[in-house]
């Protein structure tokens, strides 16, 4: 019963039978663009390839992929040479990629990456640089092509959300070699308008139409507009370098004409709610005052303001007793240090005089022993001349007047002699 039904391997395995047999899948020449490209750590690199209405997944191994003059990136186009077979795992077809190149179109992307890498290293895409899009412009400059889709999409999106801006065209070209040139003419003129944002872009087309938009002037001339701008340049999954250099990227030019200005409605609701939280605020603090002057005037102190003076001088009665107490303890204190400074001063003072006095008797006693009228009274005597001490007959000469002191008295006799020993 159950012998018709097979395994899901086994139909996994039936398919990759058949593509590997075909040889029409064993060399396959595909061409489109690279995106969730991934470099294994092994040398292996896995991405996809896809155009406008497709996508295939593809593997390069690292024998391969290792004779690549170039790295590969999302959003390169490529043209591609492998074999077509079926991953078991997963069931799904892929292309085993065993050569790659990049195509026409890849060499303007490795340009516009080479201009984006450089434009960078300047500046032109620091966030830090770019200029704030005002909340509520009343003029608007666009620059786009004044006939197509592009222009109609933003003026009605415009009149539709915020009617009373002013809107001012200045026609270009969007594509083709004039484009750029023309572009940056416009950014130049637009200072004349005093624009309050400039809206630059077109619709969706090929990365040839829309190559203007990767020009290094036009990037330099949006650099240094001194208006706000946003870039609007074809679809959601476009970028060109007018999207880095901008001060705001739109997806479309619709979303560049909804982000450059508000919504009416929203604006109207707004200011409804703000009228609204101001009525209630207003309210709020008229319900507080009125509370507070209720308060205020059911206040007892108010009532009888004789009591705020009873309770200061109760208080004041209440500090001034406290006051007199604290100075007598502290006077007390006071006298109580004094008397033992006094007493302490006067143990000093005795201590001091006693030991002067016996410093005083010790020079007394000094003195004695060195005092010549003891010397006198044990018999010796002092001769002078003319209150000079003569200790020397050489000192003598016959006549000489000599005072002689002894212990009771003075004797003056004259010289009528000198014997030497």
């Amino acid at each position: 019963m159950n012998d018709k039904y097979i395994t899901v391997t086994q139909l996994s395995r039936y398919l990759k039978f058949k593509f590997d047999n075909d040889p029409n899948l064993n060399n396959v020449f595909l061409k489109g663009e690279i995106s969730n490209f991934k470099a294994h750590t092994r040398g292996h690199l896995y991405f996809t390839i896809k155009d406008e209405g497709s996508r295939i997944n593809a593997v390069m191994f690292a024998s391969n992929a290792s004779k690549l003059k170039f790295n590969l990136e999302d959003g390169m186009k490529v043209l591609v040479t492998g074999r077509i077979s079926v991953y078991e795992a997963t069931g799904g077809y892929q292309i085993y990629v065993d050569d790659l190149v990049i195509d026409g179109l890849g060499n303007l992307y490795l340009e516009y990456e080479k201009l984006k890498k450089k434009l960078a290293s300047e500046g032109l895409f620091d966030p830090a640089k770019k200029k704030k899009i005002p909340k509520f412009p009343n003029r608007v400059g666009i620059i786009t092509a004044p006939t197509g889709a592009a222009i109609r999409d933003i003026l009605s999106t415009i009149k539709r959300r915020w009617p009373i801006c002013e809107t001012i065209l200045l026609p270009s070209l969007v594509q083709g070699k004039e484009a750029a040139p023309e572009i940056v003419k416009q950014i130049k003129n637009a200072e004349a308008y005093n624009l309050d944002l400039l809206i630059i872009g077109r619709g969706g087309g090929s990365i040839e139409d829309m190559w203007c938009f990767n020009d290094e002037e036009v990037a330099r001339a949006i650099f240094d507009c001194t208006i706000p701008t946003i870039s609007a340049v074809g679809h959601e999954i476009d970028f060109t370098i007018t999207d880095f250099v901008a001060d705001l990227r739109a997806p479309t030019p619709t979303g560049a004409a909804e982000m450059g200005v508000p919504n009416q409605k929203d604006f109207i609701e707004f200011l409804n709610q703000v009228k609204i939280r101001i009525y209630n605020s207003g309210l709020k603090i008229i319900n507080d005052r009125s509370k507070k002057l209720d308060s205020l005037r059911n206040n007892y102190i108010l009532k009888n303001p004789i009591s705020i003076y009873e309770i200061k001088e109760q208080k004041f009665d209440t500090l001034y007793e406290k006051l007199n107490m604290i100075m007598t303890n502290r006077l007390v204190v006071e006298k109580n240090n004094l008397n033992q400074y006094k007493d302490k001063l006067n143990i000093s003072i005795e201590k001091n005089l006693d030991k002067k006095k016996n410093t005083f008797t010790n020079f007394i006693n000094k003195l004695e022993v060195l005092n010549p009228l003891l010397t006198i009274k044990r018999g010796y005597s002092i001769t002078k001349i003319d209150n000079k001490v003569i200790n020397s007959i050489k000192k003598i000469k016959k006549n000489d007047t000599l005072t002689v002191e002894v212990s009771d008295g003075t004797i003056i006799s004259t010289v009528s002699e000198i014997k030497e020993n």
